[in-house]
């Protein structure tokens, strides 16, 4: 769609250096942001098991963090369609050193509820480091939409070494153990605030309407925009590929120890399976480009099914390490694939309302799946969680099968 201030303009279709700098910037934002994510995952619910006797509600902060998402994407969402990206991504950095502090001022006071509450605001930081993704789309031309994404989301690959390296190095430094690792999150937060300083985002207001341009079309109901076929499979999609990633990933640190396994096996479990998760990152654009949108995001479906065999083989290292890799590698390529997809539904000026609800549906299904993840490794242990999955796979497989026998709405790549 060209804008009303641009008619009769040919749009641009390469990237110029302005436009490289703030992607690069933006990459690197999302590596060190998601890096402290990572370090969340990799040392909440062994921090926890250290001082509450509740193994049960380990993951409770995990969970909450995923609440806190849901709770802040529409906010999020609005308030960068008001203020802009600059000012919003900024903020959810704030929210981010507060509640890694109060994460971290709980375990030291061995206040359970202190740590539950940083986990909530902390959900505010994660919902805006997840709209990096869609920020990507307007620093790029159209026909860079999947590659900007990928790009983007390849920063993850530094975050996959950034986090889980952070945890080993600091989990002991400092009594309780993993009181460093949440200081060094406050350190992760503010240093993506002052990257961000540095990027120049396009405003998100429409453009002013000019003599003799087209006019702009008013946003549709936020009901309609979600009940278009590509919509519909895209959070479908998502939602699955979150929900088993993180199912999986909540829990594998408990199933690892109560294996008998150190605690730094967790630590480099979590960082194959974040490498997974973002490497490919490095191609997806490329191969939903040449392949495909739901070509791609059939290959994650088989990818995450393949995770989901090796942890129902065994519970050695590398049983641990093959199925979480593969779970991570899976992820990539469906949720790159739904993310591409769900910027095909919106107009410019819907684009608030319509990545705040996509994100609202996907982190409600995260935040159910971490919370379970604990409770049902407590009760049932890890083989039953591995068939649980199974059933979040079955939602995209019917999702991308139902959106490709829709001959009357074909796919974008």
């Amino acid at each position: 769609m060209i804008p009303a201030g641009n008619a009769g303009k040919p749009m641009q279709q390469t990237l110029d250096g302005a436009m490289r700098r703030n992607l690069f910037l933006l990459a690197c934002c999302q590596a060190i942001g998601q890096a402290g994510n990572t370090m969340m995952f990799a040392a909440t619910a062994l921090s926890v098991v250290t001082f509450f006797p509740d193994r049960e509600l380990a993951t409770l902060p995990i969970t909450l963090q995923h609440l806190g998402v849901m709770l802040s994407v529409f906010p999020a969402g609005l308030l960068m369609q008001r203020m802009g990206r600059g000012f919003g991504f900024r903020l959810g950095s704030v929210m981010g050193m507060t509640g890694a502090s109060i994460v971290g001022l709980g375990l030291y006071t061995g206040i359970f509820l202190l740590m539950c509450l940083g986990g909530l605001i902390l959900g505010y930081a994660v919902a805006s480091l997840q709209m990096y993704r869609f920020a990507a789309v307007e620093l790029a031309p159209p026909a860079y939409r999947a590659r900007a994404i990928s790009w983007v989301t390849a920063g993850g690959v530094v975050a996959g070494i950034i986090g889980p390296s952070l945890v080993r190095i600091t989990h002991d430094q400092v009594m309780p153990l993993y009181l460093a690792t949440y200081g060094a999150m406050v350190g992760i937060h503010l240093t993506v605030f002052t990257i961000m300083s540095f990027i120049r985002f396009p405003s998100m207001a429409p453009p002013p309407a000019v003599a003799g341009a087209a006019a702009i079309a008013p946003p549709r109901p936020l009901r309609e925009i979600a009940a278009q076929p590509r919509f519909i499979v895209a959070v479908a999609s998502a939602m699955a590929a979150f929900g088993m990633m993180s199912f999986l990933m909540s829990a594998s640190p408990l199933a690892i120890v109560a294996c008998g396994l150190p605690h730094t096996e967790a630590h480099w479990v979590i960082f194959l399976h974040v490498m997974g998760m973002f490497v490919p990152a490095f191609f997806t654009g490329n191969l939903i480009t040449r392949f495909g949108t739901t070509n791609v995001m059939v290959a994650g479906i088989l990818v995450m099914g393949g995770g989901i065999a090796a942890g129902l083989m065994g519970e050695t290292e590398w049983h641990f390490r093959i199925a979480l890799t593969l779970n991570g590698f899976g992820w990539n390529f469906l949720f790159v694939g739904a993310t591409t997809l769900v910027t095909t539904c919106y107009r410019p000026n819907e684009r608030g309302k319509t990545q705040a609800l996509n994100d609202f549906l996907v982190f409600g299904t995260t935040a159910s799946a971490s919370f379970l993840a604990g409770f049902l490794h407590e009760r049932q242990g890890w083989y039953p969680l591995n068939w649980y999955a199974f059933g979040l796979l079955a939602v995209a497989i019917l999702a991308v099968g139902w959106l490709r026998l829709q001959r009357a709405e074909p796919v974008p790549a």
